[in-house]
């Protein structure tokens, strides 16, 4: 029987990200930080390490200088220990001058480093979802059915269909047909195939485990860019592809409001997301930091981090990341403060004259304040009606949410909203 040591698992880093900006402006997706303290990498590598499979790839390539450093300096077994996670960024090379031109396409060009690994089976995984996995069920699936290919799958809502790649699978869980987020209502019917009205398809969660040959065979000699609207499909008729059923909490983070909702759920005491699963951790990198001070604050639902410091604030249904300053007299609601990366030295003048974090008798809802702003006082911010889109110089409007990008600096008095 084969062992999990035999399994490279390879994660995509994304491409540019422009659903998701100006969180992408100055940095990756799977960069993105995710619930106060953690990135989005953070999930899938450490539901690798929690399924016992150490040899991990991160494929790079745009805006990924952040990516690396979090990877390397968070990421490090011993000297006793077989496992890696090593960072292949994307190159030109005499092969090949272009860049990554798509997930089947990144893969195939880091085809001669997955050969030197000495891996039996490669995991693809995507680097901007929130899930846990257990990856050792899913190769035992894989190795029971005698899969060439198997794809994690899960029940899909009928109003969600077009997003997702949909597939038919047989009674001993063969993937007999697979189509590419179909929007023709003759094709849908085709594809339903489960008995629930809310969740009547299988949608493919572009996780796939290959035999090393198989995907090779699959890459080698072609151009297809993409594993679930080519690969996946095309390998339908010559290989053994099986589907793996996933019931569990899955979100694609993959625009700002899937990210900003995803974010308000994990401050509610019910969140079907669990940070506190003490048997399958999320990992991230550790900081020495102090627990946080709150003065006189009022909390409601409020996920908090640490080295913050609150003076008498009024906070609902929002996050609160690392090292956030929030001053006197703020109320803020259904907002996402992802912190900062340092503390104002206390000698040092503010830039632009305004400390680091939420000024005194600000009134914000409705936002993502991203990375080292800084907000001056009185200054309002309140959300747009969904749908609306436009950008200024200091803050953009995606979907009818707020976004303050990272160390921008929003001066006292400032008005947000319509």
């Amino acid at each position: 029987m084969p062992t999990l040591d035999n399994i490279l698992a390879v994660i995509l880093g994304g491409g540019v990200g422009r659903r998701l900006y100006p969180l992408t402006k100055q940095r990756s997706k799977p960069a993105v930080p995710i619930a106060g303290k953690y990135r989005l990498i953070d999930v899938p590598i450490s539901n690798c390490i929690n399924s016992g499979i150490h040899q991990i790839a991160v494929l790079t390539q745009f805006n990924s200088v952040s990516l690396h450093r979090h990877i390397t300096q968070t990421y490090n077994f011993d000297n006793f220990h077989r496992g890696y996670v090593q960072i292949l960024a994307a190159e030109q090379t005499p092969r090949s001058t272009d860049w990554y031109q798509g997930t089947a396409d990144a893969v195939r060009k880091q085809l001669f480093e997955i050969r030197a690994t000495g891996a039996a089976y490669v995991l693809i995984l995507a680097g901007d979802h929130l899930y846990t996995m257990d990856y050792a069920a899913l190769a035992r699936a894989h190795w029971e059915h005698e899969a060439e290919i198997t794809v994690a799958v899960q029940p899909v809502k009928a109003s969600e269909a077009s997003r997702f790649g949909l597939l038919k699978v047989d009674a001993d869980q063969r993937i007999s047909a697979f189509t590419e987020k179909p929007r023709d209502p003759d094709i849908l019917a085709q594809f339903v195939s489960r008995e629930d009205a809310e969740k009547p398809y299988l949608g493919s969660m572009g996780i796939y485990l290959f035999n090393t040959e198989t995907l090779f065979e699959v890459l080698e000699g072609n151009d297809d860019q993409d594993f679930g609207g080519q690969i996946i499909p095309n390998a339908l008729h010559n290989h053994r592809v099986y589907g793996f059923n996933f019931d569990g909490y899955w979100e694609d983070i993959g625009t700002i409001r899937s990210f900003y909702e995803t974010n308000l759920m994990l401050a509610q005491p019910d969140s079907p997301f669990n940070f506190y699963d003490v048997e399958r951790r999320i990992y991230t990198h550790p900081r020495f930091l102090p627990g946080s001070v709150i003065s006189g604050a009022k909390l409601t639902n409020v996920l908090l981090t640490e080295g913050c410091r609150i003076a008498s604030a009024e906070i609902r249904n929002s996050v609160v990341g690392l090292r956030s300053i929030i001053s006197e007299g703020v109320y803020m609601e259904r907002t996402v403060m992802m912190g900062a990366d340092y503390y104002d030295p206390p000698d040092a003048p503010r830039r632009g004259g305004i400390p680091i974090g939420i000024g005194a008798n600000c009134h914000i809802e409705g936002a993502i304040l991203d990375k080292n702003v800084r907000i001056g006082e009185g200054v309002v911010i309140k959300p747009f009606p969904r749908g609306t889109e436009f950008e200024e110089n200091n803050w953009v409007v995606q979907d009818g949410i707020v976004v303050v990008p990272k160390s921008a600096i929003l001066y006292p008095g400032t008005h947000i909203g319509p």
